[in-house]
């Protein structure tokens, strides 16, 4: 005897839908209701219901894997890949599979047929981006991409006239909070390290928030007291370096990433200076080396958890045909040894 094997239909006959209906419902799609979701879900379990992934994908044309493209940064080892971007990776891959998706991790590969590479040969129904270099020969790279139809989200900054979509970090809120709290600890003439240009737009955001941060509290932030660094130990050391080499005396430094803040404490502590007792420093991001270093290091946390949902999640809106909107997430302070006490705590 031959059991006839349950299908869509059945479904939909059940629930009184229709059978693209009960697809969208069983891959999670937000144009189907919540609780008609669960309905059709309810059903499929009691019918015995299993997708057939390949078949599914050929009659959809949808491959139910998205691509995850990392820029490719200098680092001390030969990954080539900033250990945010490893944190980040962890979150979305686990995003990625509560949508019953997979994913395919990659470099970038930025050249005129990258979209072509991925989704227009079904590798891939979308594309996050981690990462971007100069961010003002990346914009024209994606309004390339707009114009192909890419569906594609950034995690990068949320600023005017973008192209395509982002999930960020507010990076103002983040070194202004940062700030405040070195600022809370005693110090006056604090330093800037990391880029402030149009070309590293989260990095100017976080230099915004430390100028607004000292304004807040009448204190100048000296343009001599800001130097220009990349995302790595070594531009980190030698931007304090140059610092030091100035002259301009300084009592804190607000690093615009973990990275740089380590290289930077290790240049102080090279010059015979102690921190967190003569010179504060704070970071930006909260990389698992943070808590590690010596000092540990203050510095700001990025909830990746909610940032790798969301990336996944409006990628996913966009493949659906949906408006999405860039989103900001809000980071939040950690506290540790390389900035010292507060002064109301002394």
């Amino acid at each position: 005897m031959t059991v006839s094997k349950t299908t869509s239909r059945d479904i939909a006959e059940r629930a009184g839908v229709s059978q693209a209906t009960v697809s969208r419902a069983l891959r999670d799609s937000p144009l189907v209701r919540p609780e008609l979701r669960e309905r059709i879900r309810e059903i499929a379990r009691e019918l015995n219901y299993r997708v057939d992934r390949s078949a599914a994908g050929l009659r959809s044309r949808q491959s139910r894997t998205l691509a995850l493209l990392i820029f490719e940064d200098p680092t001390s080892d030969d990954s080539q890949i900033n250990p945010f971007f490893l944190l980040m990776l962890g979150k979305i891959t686990r995003a990625a599979a509560a949508k019953g998706y997979d994913l395919l991790v990659s470099f970038q590969q930025l050249s005129e047929d990258w979209h072509l590479r991925y989704e227009a040969t079904n590798r891939a129904d979308g594309i996050i981006l981690l990462g971007y270099g100069d961010y003002v020969t990346y914009g024209e790279r994606l309004r390339a991409r707009d114009a192909a139809g890419a569906h594609y989200v950034i995690w990068g900054p949320t600023i005017d006239d973008q192209p395509g979509h982002s999930v960020g970090c507010d990076n103002h809120f983040g070194t202004r909070i940062v700030t405040e709290h070195l600022i809370r600890t005693g110090r006056q003439r604090i330093a800037f390290i990391g880029e402030s240009s149009e070309h590293y737009p989260e990095f100017k955001l976080r230099h915004d928030g430390y100028r607004d941060a000292l304004a807040a509290a009448d204190l100048v932030a000296d343009p001599q007291l800001q130097c220009d660094a990349e995302t790595r130990e070594a531009s980190g050391f030698a931007a304090a370096q140059t610092l030091l080499a100035n002259g301009k005396a300084f009592d804190g430094v607000v690093a615009a990433s973990d990275l740089i803040a380590i290289g930077a404490i290790k240049a102080l502590r090279q010059a015979g200076l102690r921190v967190p007792e003569d010179v504060g420093v704070v970071g930006f991001d909260d990389i698992p080396a943070a808590s590690y270093v010596t000092p540990s290091l203050t510095t700001v946390h990025q909830d990746t958890d909610l940032a790798g949902a969301l990336l996944v999640e409006r990628v996913l809106q966009l493949i659906d045909g949906e408006q999405v909107a860039s989103n900001l997430v809000k980071p939040s302070l950690v506290v540790r040894e390389s900035c010292g006490a507060n002064a109301a705590d002394a």
